[in-house]
């Protein structure tokens, strides 16, 4: 598929920042609830709980002291390398907990996905070198050896380390505490939380303190310096009143969602198109920590997410009035100084580009070039490469898969459905989280370069706003365009569409192999090559294009254009497949429709992508889809690939093509 390039390219420090920081807060965030059963039984049953019960407030302890890191421990070694890389990751956990006698988060952090990151490179050691019937014994025992000797590592080496590391923050914590230096913290909290470090910041670094500090003294004032729903309830507000077109427009609705539903991610594009209304956040989250400092609240578990609802079921009992009061001073100080940047600022709000671009639409009377760059209409002025498959699958990306991601899905999958398209997909994911499966990817523009690499056969949209960008009404008019009857006329739309789209009425199979070939003979026998002669991606495109050049199919104009395509487009479908063909440009170069198929048993490299089969492609309108249909068909099943991959002669491929659409 093609892939949009809209956001600018970002520092790479920030992008590595970033993805270390996700890294850390997905070991947390998927035991976030845990974290908070644990929270719920200590202010329950703890002597000073709401229902002191010696016997029940035995939980207490193991869960901390053992659970949470084990659950972080086998979480992290799964993110590296799955469940095995899980198992191990928790064995070695156990070393670091015992070790020593406090909870060790950090040490789970460290040695969960060390130590399944150790494994998956053990196994490569002797990948493909063990004789059959041994490679369970093999399996069982490298893990349990690899476990043990890390956990003796977490024991003696890494539990000492983290807990000096431990007893160091909680050191400065309590010396910036001791001397009213907590709320400067805002200072560094509130920009990272705009940069999309929030979970970052929140999971990967308060929340293991926190945690500490709460089953010391029953509750941490760590849990909400990031968690606060004040400063950004504050700007919002300030939008509200003092904003200008869409942004005053949708700031009520996303004030909504971000206090009470807890989506912080909401309000970074108001900071991002008001850059000044950043110190609003930082005046707002130091006042907001100045009131936790002064009235001695906190919170006796992580507030996940920073709904107000959330943060006051995670209050400690004694904390209620200071939480409120913090949150309240927060919002008010938030909302006066941005009120007082929105209300100086001269120039138009920068997201009167969402508005002036449907102002644009609808002068012109149809969709913006974006737009018709997306749906197949050629490459315009911004680069923008061609899309022609029918979309199934969109996904909407950010850092922790759970707040701005899930809003816009649901935003998306309205207007989907409305539209009349209910079989389509909308999904949210954390960015760490994506596969290359999706059709569509949507993320903010600040974190695209990080979607990319995961998810590179999909198309990119950039968006700067969640709540009511313009992008989701192209993206509908994408999903309606594509899914209706491919442009016949663009070649390479037609290959790509035949890829996810049902195959046209079946032709008649060939007597002697039993192959549907189509109108013409579209693949025939001298167009199959079981043992490909080209090492490159380059040096294949010019095998496969020689075939057709060889049945008077094309001429060499089309093989020119082959490589033009390749360079702005990858024609890797996935499954060991790439299928070259021309620019639209080139459909003179087409004199009849034909296919080639060539075999590398070896792989080629293909942009980073291992590709054992390049189909050739050239069509004239229909003819060649029909064949098409049924290497995808093939393509999408695991036997059937196998089957490509073992076959000794040319009709057994042929054959194998002809099977699908019997």
């Amino acid at each position: 598929m093609a892939t949009e390039t809209v956001a600018k390219p970002r520092t790479s420090m920030r992008v590595h920042v970033q993805k270390f920081g996700t890294f850390l807060s997905g070991m947390i965030m998927p035991n976030i609830g845990a974290f908070i059963a644990w929270g719920f039984i200590t202010a329950l049953f703890i002597p000073a709980g709401f229902f002191p019960n010696a016997e029940l407030g035995k939980l207490v302890g193991p869960m901390i002291t053992y659970m949470l890191p084990l659950l972080i421990g086998y979480t992290g070694g799964r993110m590296v390398y799955g469940v095995r890389g899980g198992v191990v990751g928790a064995v070695a956990t156990m070393g670091v907990i015992v070790g020593t006698d406090i909870p060790m988060f950090i040490g789970a952090m460290i040695l969960g996905p060390l130590t399944g990151w150790l494994m998956m490179k053990a196994d490569k050691i002797w990948e493909g070198r063990v004789k059959p019937g041994f490679e369970m014994l093999i399996d069982n025992f490298s893990a349990g050896i690899l476990a043990a000797a890390m956990a003796v590592v977490g024991m003696l080496v890494v539990g000492p380390i983290v807990k000096a590391f431990s007893n160091g923050a909680s050191a400065v914590v309590e010396f910036l505490v001791t001397n009213g230096l907590l709320p400067f913290t805002s200072i560094f909290i509130e920009p990272a939380k705009v940069l999309f470090l929030n979970n970052a910041v929140n999971h990967g670094i308060l929340t293991p303190l926190g945690t500490q500090q709460a089953l010391e003294q029953g509750k941490s004032i760590l849990f909400l310096l990031e968690a606060n729903p004040g400063p950004g309830f504050g700007i919002l507000l300030a939008f509200s009143f003092f904003g200008k077109g869409l942004a005053k427009a949708s700031a009520p609705g996303a004030a909504v969602i971000q206090f009470v539903g807890g989506i912080h991610e909401i309000y970074f594009p108001y900071v991002l198109m008001k850059p000044m209304t950043i110190f609003a956040a930082i005046g707002g989250g130091m006042t907001g920590i100045f009131t936790l400092v002064v009235t001695g609240a906190g919170l006796r578990s992580p507030a996940a997410p920073g709904s107000i609802i959330a943060v006051y079921a995670s209050t400690a009992r004694d904390s209620y009035v200071g939480v409120t009061l913090s949150v309240l001073f927060a919002t008010t100080v938030s909302f006066l100084i941005a009120s007082v940047v929105l209300k100086a600022s001269k120039a138009p709000a920068e997201d009167d580009l969402d508005q002036a671009t449907h102002r644009m639409e609808a002068l012109k009377g149809k969709k913006s070039s974006v737009s018709a760059a997306l749906i197949g209409e050629g490459v315009g002025a911004s680069g923008v490469a061609v899309l022609a498959t029918p979309i199934k699958n969109i996904v909407f990306a950010c850092d922790a898969g759970m707040g701005s991601s899930a809003m816009g899905a649901s935003v998306l999958r309205n207007k989907i459905k409305a539209a009349g398209f209910p079989d389509v997909k909308v999904t949210n994911s954390a960015i760490a989280n994506l596969t290359d499966t999706y059709d569509v990817v949507i993320t903010h523009q600040d974190l695209t370069e990080r979607a990319k690499p995961a998810t590179a056969s999909a198309v990119h949209v950039s968006v700067d706003n969640f709540m009511n960008s313009p992008r989701y009404d192209e993206i509908v008019e994408l999903v309606e365009a594509s899914n209706t009857e491919a442009d016949t006329t663009d070649a390479g739309a037609a290959t790509a569409a035949a890829a996810t789209t049902e195959a046209p009425a079946e032709a008649e199979p060939d007597a002697e192999t039993g192959a549907d070939t189509g109108p013409a003979g579209i693949l025939v026998a001298e167009s199959v090559v079981l043992n490909g002669t080209a090492t490159t991606r380059d040096a294949a495109i010019d095998e496969a294009g020689q075939l057709l050049l060889d049945r008077g199919a094309v001429d060499s104009g089309y093989v020119d254009a082959m490589h033009e395509r390749e360079e702005s487009v990858s024609t890797y479908m996935g499954s060991f497949l790439a299928i070259p063909h021309g620019t639209n440009a080139a459909k003179d170069h087409i004199m009849k429709s034909a296919v080639s198929v060539i075999r590398y048993p070896n792989g080629i490299d293909w942009n980073g992508k291992e590709v054992k089969f390049v189909v050739g492609v050239a069509g004239v309108n229909n003819e060649h889809l029909h064949i098409l249909s049924s290497i995808a068909k093939v393509f999408t099943n695991k036997a059937q690939v196998a089957q490509l991959e073992a076959a000794t002669t040319v009709d057994e491929v042929l054959a194998l093509f002809g099977k699908v659409n019997s």
